[in-house]
């Protein structure tokens, strides 16, 4: 950091009863007040130097002593005693932390050449450009310092000035890079000979007021030159800066009720983050996207805000991990761990988008197909991990995993294994809601061993168990229920009848399909492989449904259920 030192007499000045006063021979006839402190001073070092304080003195009254206010100096008392020092020529050190303060009140004093050739206004001017703006991190500093003088600042181009420097300095190749910067990512160490990241520069400008940090993103993305992705970064640096809990994962993350103000502040934040993220597809993870929707949610974000990121995360869900997923639910009313209510709002964006490209051809099906069911294992995942909340409610579970389109699934075993894995977390479930946690899961699509599983498998409803036999038989050579599956039916008791002819009832068939598996027993009995074929063939379930008899509605409305 560059530095300016003026004057080469020491510094006199002490307080006696909330006054500043200078140790000299001469009487004090000038006193300058700021607020709640009074300097006493000398007209002949002062007048001389500052044009203000010449015309004011011009004005008043002939006397020994001259009192003037000066209330509203910028910077207030500290940078009008920068200045007052120079003009005792007492030696004073300016940086860019003060440097602002200094410019400011000497431009309110009229401390300018015309007033007196070598003045303190132009060395500031002079220091500003040649070295404050040259530097990277005294212009960061600068421009922060800003802050406390907005509109004096404004006017002077200071902050123009500041910013474009700072943008000029961000689009410099990395090859010429060779000042001083931050970057304290994991894994890198600085070396004489290390090549500098594309994204040094993003944690520096992390430390600027929210505004000043949105004018260098705007102004270096209108170059054009920037990737969408080193934008995203520069993003996502500064809403973890600024943003507490953003990278917490744990759900005490949210715990902390904070006040008003602290709300306010972070709502800024994300509305102002979520406003710059480019267009691009890919410019900002998944994980940053669901997360800040997550942020958004607990800190009342507007409703365009948190529709924007819900469809800029529909947009690349499948690129989310499980562990972008596992968001913690922020409700007060529930107690479940995880929030399936953003989950399934960014599921429904990318299917309403998928759909529209489906029907549209946007792309060639393979791709889609890619997309969708890539998505499917996802959401699949995510129901076996949420499935082991036992305060997880049937309702959210279901609608999840009913979301999901029959074509995006080839294999129904994770689907499956998240049921299952519910069922045992939660024994206390009624059996309708047993029947409408299985509604969505397809026997037919499930593997050979997860489908002996399931007929092994006391958790699940009746109904599932016996398609699950179904299947298993039509996919077997023998075509009826083999004789262990029968002692698996058996060996549950009395919550499944013995005979088939009570389990067809169960499952709402009519006389002439429960005529059929009696003849399906009494075949099997005679070892009569003929008859077998036959009974395979009657006990279909999709041939009975061909069949038109009175009891397929029955048979297909109790299948949806």
């Amino acid at each position: 950091m560059k530095f300016m030192k003026i004057g080469t007499k020491p510094d006199t000045f002490y307080t006696q009863d909330g006054s500043r006063i200078l140790i000299t021979d001469s009487p004090n006839d000038l006193v300058i007040r700021i607020n709640n402190t009074s300097y006493h001073l000398h007209r002949s070092s002062l007048v001389p130097k500052c044009g203000l304080l010449r015309r004011l003195c011009t004005d008043s009254e002939e006397s020994d002593s001259v009192t003037i206010e000066l209330n509203d100096i910028p910077g207030g008392a500290d940078a009008f005693e920068l200045c007052a020092k120079f003009c005792y020529g007492i030696t004073i050190n300016l940086s860019a932390h003060n440097l602002v303060d200094a410019l400011c009140a000497s431009k309110f004093l009229r401390m300018s050449d015309s007033v007196e050739k070598g003045n303190l206004l132009p060395k500031l001017e002079s220091f500003f450009h040649s070295c404050v703006l040259q530097g990277w991190k005294d212009s960061i500093v600068t421009l922060q310092s800003t802050a406390k003088l907005p509109e004096w600042c404004e006017n002077l181009g200071i902050i123009r000035k500041c910013i474009d420097s700072i943008v000029e300095k961000i689009l410099t190749p990395t090859a010429q890079v060779s000042w001083s910067h931050t970057y304290t990512r994991p894994g890198y160490q600085k070396r004489k000979h290390h090549s500098v990241p594309r994204d040094w520069w993003t944690e520096d400008i992390s430390d600027l007021d929210l505004d000043l940090f949105r004018c260098i993103i705007t102004a270096a993305r209108s170059s054009f030159t920037l990737p969408p992705q080193l934008i995203g970064e520069a993003l996502h640096v500064y809403t973890c800066r600024w943003l507490p809990y953003f990278k917490s994962k744990s759900h005490s993350g949210f715990s902390v009720k904070e006040n008003e103000a602290a709300l306010e502040r972070h709502r800024r934040v994300v509305n102002t983050v979520v406003n710059m993220i480019p267009a691009d597809k890919g410019s900002v993870s998944e994980g940053f996207l669901l997360r800040l929707v997550s942020i958004a949610n607990y800190v009342g974000a507007s409703l365009t805000t948190k529709t924007e990121l819900i469809r800029k995360a529909g947009l690349q869900l499948e690129e989310a991990t499980l562990a972008d997923l596992l968001l913690p639910s922020q409700s007060s009313s529930h107690h479940h761990r995880y929030d399936t209510d953003l989950v399934a709002a960014v599921l429904d964006s990318f299917l309403m988008l998928w759909r529209r490209q489906t029907s549209a051809h946007v792309s060639s099906n393979s791709q889609l197909l890619h997309s969708i069911r890539k998505v499917a294992k996802l959401i699949d995942s995510y129901l076996q991990a949420v499935s082991q909340d036992v305060h997880m409610p049937v309702p959210n579970f279901v609608s999840l995993a009913e979301a999901v389109p029959d074509i995006a699934r080839e294999s129904h075993d994770r689907l499956y294994k998240a049921i299952n894995m519910y069922l045992k977390v939660h024994p206390e479930i009624s059996k309708e809601e047993k029947k409408r946690l299985c509604r969505s899961l397809d026997c037919q699509k499930l593997s050979a061993e997860v489908r002996a599983h399931a007929v092994k498998n006391e958790r699940m409803p009746l109904r599932t168990v016996v398609q699950a036999l179904f299947f298993d038989q039509e996919s077997s050579s023998k075509g009826v229920l083999s004789q262990a599956a029968s002692q698996v039916l058996a060996s549950r008791g009395k919550e499944v009848p013995t005979d088939e002819t009570s389990m067809m009832h169960k499952l709402h068939l009519g006389p002439s399909e429960t005529a059929s598996i009696g003849k399906a027993k009494s075949m099997r009995e005679g070892g009569s492989q003929r008859g077998e074929d036959k009974i395979r063939s009657s006990t279909d379930p999709r041939k009975l449904v061909r069949q038109g008899t009175g009891s397929e509605r029955k048979y297909h409305a109790s299948r949806d259920r």
